[in-house]
């Protein structure tokens, strides 16, 4: 059996494991990371610590399932790391995609025409120049791949794939080359970048490892969770974890803006091989488990995320109390930075189980916004929404995202999809699999039909638009901000 070592560095955590070509992933190790907030808004990870965990979960992993033929290597996309390559040293820390200490550098920039997002990395690698107190002359550029791969190839690979270069904000449209009028207005030399290449293909040899097995795939994780969950040559699926981000295969014809579009969907590359690329769009709510964690550490409503399902059904509804997940504003379709949370429909015979059934009501309608925003740029119907992450562990949950969206809900074999697609990238990226041989292998744990009948779901739908206009725009200063 032909085996991939995946490596999968997420938000907080690092995982390792083995994929087969039947899809079953082994052999898994966990450990999370550090992460730091020295400020509000500010969130930073150790890029020293995060390639020594990868190294020690790499290792336990090759030597527990007694080696892999290949590497696939995924991670939270736009994550920024500097570093000097003569010492292999980080300049500073690995400014995380979630850092939002860039913000006034992007509207500044807006001025100037360049269409910037804080949560890219093209400002972020400014900021980490102007703070590393040197010259920024043979300094390098990594995201979280760029900067594995470079390492377990023994400083022989400086390169990113081109799911990982997209969200850059520094490629041109198509994300084929570097954007030589972004780098201009930033002033960054070209000279620090790394070669886009492929998302699969004979990328490099992991040489510090075990059997220095072949790279053969660099993918960013919402692409990787893709894959993993089948969606080849057409499908979609959401992830629920901090919050719910949902991908969809469109083509292979190029989009004309990588910004984004009316619809608050993006565009994103699902995968790219031999020059090939596959487009997508990405659809995203900023709350989804964050809630159920702050019902547990915030309000002490529940001790832990089962209770959440336990309570929601010990009550027949939420008799009018409705909840907006903004926690830290809205996505898709309307990105409302300045949105907050919300409780609605509350009275004196509320009780914490109708809040913590809001809750996950709430939620399941926020996925979909995402569904119907996908509907409307792409004009295709969603006939199926795969589903994993955390908050897949919650069955009241999955029948609610079914009920609200009229859809079929089907929940991946892996709750982390992202580490078995890395593993199945990395397969078919050396030849050990078909594309064909991916999408066969779907098979659902568990599926969710729809029980609510049109006109009940039609008018669920019309009381939650209200609800989220009950919220938009709750500071203001910050809902006139757009990137």
């Amino acid at each position: 059996m032909v085996r991939a070592l995946a490596i999968d560095v997420g938000s907080t955590s690092v995982r390792t494991a083995l994929v087969d070509t039947n899809g079953v992933v082994t052999d898994v190790h966990q450990a999370p990371l550090t992460v730091r907030t020295p400020n509000p808004g500010e969130v930073e990870l150790n890029a020293q610590e995060v390639i020594d965990l990868v190294m020690t979960l790499a290792e336990r992993t090759i030597g527990e399932g007694g080696g892999c033929d290949v590497v696939g290597i995924t991670n939270q996309r736009a994550t920024t790391i500097v570093f000097d390559p003569e010492t292999g040293e980080p300049v500073g820390p690995a400014l995380s995609w979630q850092d939002l200490r860039t913000v006034i550098d992007c509207l500044v920039l807006q001025g100037q025409g360049l269409r910037l997002a804080p949560n890219q990395s093209a400002t972020k690698i400014k900021w980490l120049l102007e703070h590393s107190n040197r010259s920024a002359k043979g300094l390098k550029f990594a995201t979280i791949e760029t900067w594995i791969a470079w390492h377990l190839s023994d400083r022989a690979l400086h390169v990113t794939d081109r799911s990982n270069a997209a969200v850059t904000g520094l490629v041109d449209v198509g994300a084929v080359a570097w954007d030589t009028n972004s780098l201009s207005l930033l002033g960054l030399d070209a000279s620090m970048l790394p070669r886009i290449v492929d998302t699969m293909g004979q990328h490099g040899n992991a040489s510090v490892l075990q059997g220095a097995p072949a790279i053969t795939a660099l993918v960013g994780d919402q692409s990787s969770s893709l894959f993993g969950q089948c969606c080849v040559t057409s499908g979609a699926k959401i992830t629920f974890g901090t919050g719910a981000m949902l991908d969809m295969v469109r083509g292979v014809e190029t989009p004309t803006t990588m910004t984004s579009l009316d619809s608050g969907c993006f565009p994103i590359i699902t995968r790219s091989a031999e020059g090939a690329t596959t487009w997508g769009i990405e659809a995203i709510a900023l709350a989804a488990g964050s809630c159920v964690e702050w019902l547990r550490d915030g309000l002490g409503l529940i001790d832990d995320a089962q209770q959440s399902e336990e309570l929601a059904r010990s009550i027949p509804s939420s008799e009018g109390v409705w909840f907006v997940p903004a926690l830290s504003g809205l996505g898709t379709p309307r990105w409302d930075f300045g949105a907050r949370a919300g409780f609605f429909g509350l009275s004196r015979g509320s009780t914490k189980a109708h809040m913590v059934r809001a809750v996950l009501e709430g939620i399941a309608h926020r996925g979909a916004d995402l569904v119907e925003a996908a509907q409307r740029e792409t004009g295709f119907l969603i006939p199926e929404i795969r589903v994993d992450g955390g908050m897949t562990a919650n069955t009241f949950f999955n029948q609610t995202l079914a009920d609200v969206t009229g859809i079929r809900v089907t929940v991946s074999p892996e709750r982390e999809a992202t580490t078995r697609g890395a593993g199945l990238m990395a397969l078919v990226g050396a030849r050990h699999m078909s594309l064909t041989d991916v999408e066969k292998l779907w098979s659902p744990t568990q599926v969710y039909a729809p029980s609510l009948n049109d006109e009940e779901r039609r008018s669920r739908r019309s009381t939650w638009a209200a609800m989220i206009q009950r919220v938009e725009g709750t500071i203001p200063e910050l809902s006139s901000v757009a990137f």
